[in-house]
């Protein structure tokens, strides 16, 4: 009956990890304009897009499993030498009523031959019935693949 879990993916990138990053950090405002996996951001409380702390609370409109979805964001860290950060998600599709936390770490590893992005979602399940994220799983790997492409042409 375990009611926590823990899902992961990677995929390999070709443009720049320290480029990913920064755009994760000081531009994440801007990907909804590089994906269509994004339909819309918008920032719900705080006027800082990048600040840490729930005083920055961004609201995001995605695809997910076939289907619109929202959620609630806020980033409760910044690794900048490590490539890591660390978003508390909530509301919308990572709601009280589907989960009692949702923890996402996106991090950057420098490979040489290739870079690569990795996603990972820790949460806690409301009841046993419901099914782990991996439908948004798979669709931060989509936007990642176009974020991608769309840094290689900038």
């Amino acid at each position: 009956m375990a009611m926590k879990g823990k899902v992961g993916a990677e995929t390999e990138i070709r443009s720049c990890a320290s480029k990913f990053f920064n755009l994760v950090v000081t531009q994440l405002h801007q990907v909804q304009n590089m994906t269509d996996v994004i339909h819309q951001t918008k920032l719900h409380q705080g006027d800082d897009w990048h600040g840490v702390g729930s005083h920055s609370v961004k609201h995001w409109t995605f695809s997910s499993g076939g289907k619109v979805v929202d959620c609630k964001e806020h980033i409760e860290e910044i690794d900048n030498a490590n490539k890591t950060v660390l978003f508390k998600l909530f509301d919308g599709d990572f709601g009280e009523d589907k989960y009692k936390s949702v923890k996402l770490k996106f991090k950057v590893v420098e490979n040489g031959e290739g870079d690569i992005v990795k996603w990972t979602l820790k949460f806690e399940k409301v009841h046993e019935a419901i099914p782990p994220p991996l439908d948004q799983l798979d669709s931060l790997i989509k936007a990642t693949k176009e974020v991608d492409a769309f840094l290689l042409k900038a």
